[in-house]
Formats: C-alpha cells, structure tokens, sequence
C-alpha cells in the first residue's frame, strides 16, 4: 500500500513540473477549396473561416464586424450558398467550396452586379458593401430575374450604417438584366 501511494505521489509531482494543462487540440492541418484553390493552413478548432480567410489566407475583402452573424458582412459562399463565416467553423468547411469578394470576378472582369454597384452608387464607407455584393450575386445565381422584394429577402439580415439600400435593390435589379443581356 506504501509503495502505490509513493508511487502516485512521484506521478503527481511530475505532472506539476509540466505546466498549465491543455485545454484543447492545437492547430491542426486545413485545406480549404477557396475561389477554386486549394489552400493549407494551420487551424486551431475554434478559429472561425472568416479569422481564416483574413488572417493565414490574407483574403482581407470578407469583413468582421459584429462576429455572431446578425450583421452579414462576413457573407461568402459555401457551395454557392450565402453564408455568414463568423458563424462556420474553418475545420467544418470539410470538402465544400468557398468563393470571397476576391473570387467572384472572372478573369479580371467584375462580376455584373460589383460592375452595377459601382454604376448605381450602392455603397458608401464600403465596410458592408463585399458581403452586401456575395448576397446579391447568390441571389442572381439562384434566381435569375429577380423582384424587388426578392432583393429585400436577399440583404434583408444585413446591416449597412450609411443607408444604401435603395441603391442596392436597385443595383441588383439592374445587373439581373446586364446578365439577360
């Protein structure tokens, strides 16, 4: 009995010596398919795939603002669906696709409804405007000639301080028709 109790003191007093313990796994290897590119990173479980797009990645288009998704500033496409990134895990991602702000041109020329932004003056201080644009576009991808009120569903979780909103809707409107075109 004396020699289990030392024996167990002895594993105690090692475990002390090795420091803090650890809370969880560290960083682990990712790839992710980003705007068609296969991309490694290292990638702690808890890391978002929006702190992956900006940080490692250096895909500084996607914004964080509000970090819980009731603002859609971080919104890309995961499988050409909309999706806020603050709210998906990177390690999550698994074998799906992710198209950026930086992705959604096309050989150098703006997707129509970037190009409709621009000529329809749907932004402001532009901190909105990449995930305003993502939303828009999946929009058109999925509904090819869309109503007002479609749009209105499309942007309707995001939140744009300076008010552009009717020069969106409007901007959207008219790349659905360049598209036509």
């Amino acid at each position: 009995m004396i020699e289990a109790a030392s024996a167990f003191s002895e594993r105690a007093g090692a475990a002390e010596n090795v420091g803090p313990p650890t809370i969880g796994p560290d960083a682990v290897p990712v790839t992710l398919k980003i705007n068609g590119v296969a991309r490694l990173i290292q990638a702690e479980p808890r890391m978002t795939l929006a702190e992956a797009l900006r940080g490692p990645l250096g895909l500084t288009g996607t914004k964080i603002a509000c970090n819980r998704g009731a603002c859609s500033a971080c919104t890309v496409w995961l499988d050409g669906t909309a999706q806020c990134s603050c709210m998906t895990l990177a390690v999550d991602v698994g074998a799906r696709s992710v198209t950026t702000i930086e992705g959604l041109a096309q050989g150098g020329e703006l997707h129509p409804v970037q190009a409709a932004f621009i000529e329809h003056d749907a932004m402001q201080c532009g901190f909105c405007t990449p995930g305003m644009v993502m939303s828009c576009a999946a929009l058109l991808e999925h509904t090819p000639d869309p109503t007002s009120d479609d749009v209105k569903t499309a942007i309707s979780g995001h939140i744009c301080r300076c008010g552009t909103y009717p020069h969106v809707i409007a901007a959207t409107l008219a790349a659905a028709q360049a598209r036509k075109a």
